[in-house]
């Protein structure tokens, strides 16, 4: 709803511990920030507003972002495969594109009001230097947990000289760090996001000692993970949505629930509010604030919504509001993520004709479309290693004897570079 109280100081998801779940540290956050910064939550109100009235008037052009996974590992369970990094960017594809089949399970009473918000996401082709890469890192660490690495929460993650591995520029990237936030061996912290440090709706001084990106706990993410995550009562499902959850505060969205009573809003005028987060529930009864949204009158809780803290099973949705928040963010605060971004590959390529087929295959490719212009086709391991270079001079070639992996082909030609990945089974 529209009534703004605060906005958090660092978005943080919360496991249990000793079987007392606490999963979400955003209001004492915000209170702590207070009593160091006095006038921090008045603060927040006011820009957070003025970034309201920027909203986003297009719902339709899809943004893309590149994104860099950190895994960062101290045991073999913490060095998740790329089968479950790529089941995450799917899921985040499904759930921001509403193509999630659990969409079916959201209530006839806020149909109206969600959508598809047109955000779609990708593993980063190119890495800061321009080479080909699979937008996935691996450092292996000393640290057995980074709660508390690096300063609050886990910010040693984001630092070599901490155990962890630097951000790549975030900028142009959406850095997302998935380690372990364990206390005495059991999961504490499930996930949290920071905004970069000029967004207009935090005040001057929020982020102080933040690097801006997503840090996951590894069992939280992805759904095929196959390490079961347990908060103290037995394991719960886990559908890869405390990474959709952080990745919307990284767009800019807050809690439905304002991180308060019936008094405090997420400053998002379609989002029914809530006395309080609903702590693994699905409680579809509940109605435990009252609203006024437009003509729709008084809702119950929207325990569908991404951004509350019902069971993953039962989150589905963002509404259109989020929507235009999410847009607003990527159309000012973080335009270098979808401009022109080279992470992604170049836009307005002249060798956009160029396929590669079968894909997945067994080793044997075949390239088509090459022009008498295509100078060089590269082949590189997914480490970024370069495999073979061929001189194109017909147009078509055929790539042969591959073994198993992923591999970047790189076709390029005096104006531009096209990168294509493919997948030898």
């Amino acid at each position: 709803m529209k009534n703004l109280f605060s906005f958090t100081l660092i978005i943080l998801s919360l496991s249990s511990f000793s079987q007392q779940p606490h999963r979400c540290y955003t209001h004492e956050a915000m209170l702590e920030f207070e009593t160091s910064h006095p006038g921090y939550l008045q603060g927040v109100d006011e820009v957070f507003y003025r970034a309201k009235q920027n909203g986003s008037q297009d719902r339709s052009t899809v943004y893309t972002i590149p994104v860099v996974v950190h895994i960062v590992y101290n045991t073999p369970e913490e060095n998740l495969p790329d089968s479950v990094i790529f089941n995450q960017i799917e899921i985040l594809n499904e759930d921001y594109r509403r193509l999630n089949e659990d969409t079916t399970n959201l209530r006839d009473t806020f149909q109206t009001i969600v959508g598809d918000s047109f955000i779609e996401f990708q593993l980063a082709m190119f890495d800061p230097n321009g080479n080909p890469t699979t937008g996935i890192t691996r450092t292996s660490t000393t640290q057995t947990s980074f709660l508390g690495v690096g300063g609050m929460p886990a910010e040693g993650v984001k630092s070599d000289a901490n155990g962890g591995i630097d951000p790549w520029d975030q900028s142009r990237y959406l850095n997302i760090w998935v380690c372990d936030m364990s206390l005495f061996g059991s999961p504490f912290l499930l996930g949290y996001a920071t905004p970069p440090a000029d967004l207009p709706h935090w005040p001057a001084g929020s982020t102080d000692g933040m690097s801006d990106g997503v840090v996951i706990q590894y069992e939280a993410f992805g759904s095929n993970n196959p390490n079961a995550l347990d908060l103290g009562a037995g394991p719960i499902t886990v559908l890869g949505r405390t990474t959709v959850h952080e990745v919307g505060h990284y767009l800019g969205l807050r809690h439905i629930w304002g991180d308060g009573d019936c008094t405090a809003e997420d400053g998002i005028d379609d989002t029914p509010n809530a006395v309080d987060q609903s702590n693994q529930d699905c409680n579809l009864t509940a109605n435990t604030c009252t609203d006024n949204i437009g003509v729709l009158g008084d809702l119950p809780d929207m325990v569908e919504n991404y951004m509350d803290y019902s069971a993953e099973t039962c989150q589905n949705s963002f509404t259109l509001g989020q929507v235009d928040m999410m847009r607003a963010i990527l159309e000012n605060e973080r335009f270098d993520l979808i401009n022109g971004n080279p992470a992604i590959g170049f836009e307005e390529s002249n060798l956009s004709q160029v396929k590669i087929y079968p894909n997945p295959s067994n080793g044997n490719f075949v390239i088509e479309g090459l022009t008498e212009e295509v100078s060089v086709v590269s082949i590189y391991s997914n480490n970024g290693n370069l495999v073979n270079t061929i001189t194109a001079a017909k147009p078509q070639l055929e790539i042969s004897n591959l073994s198993a992996g992923i591999y970047f082909i790189s076709v390029q030609n005096d104006e531009s570079v096209e990168v294509k990945k493919i997948v030898v089974l």
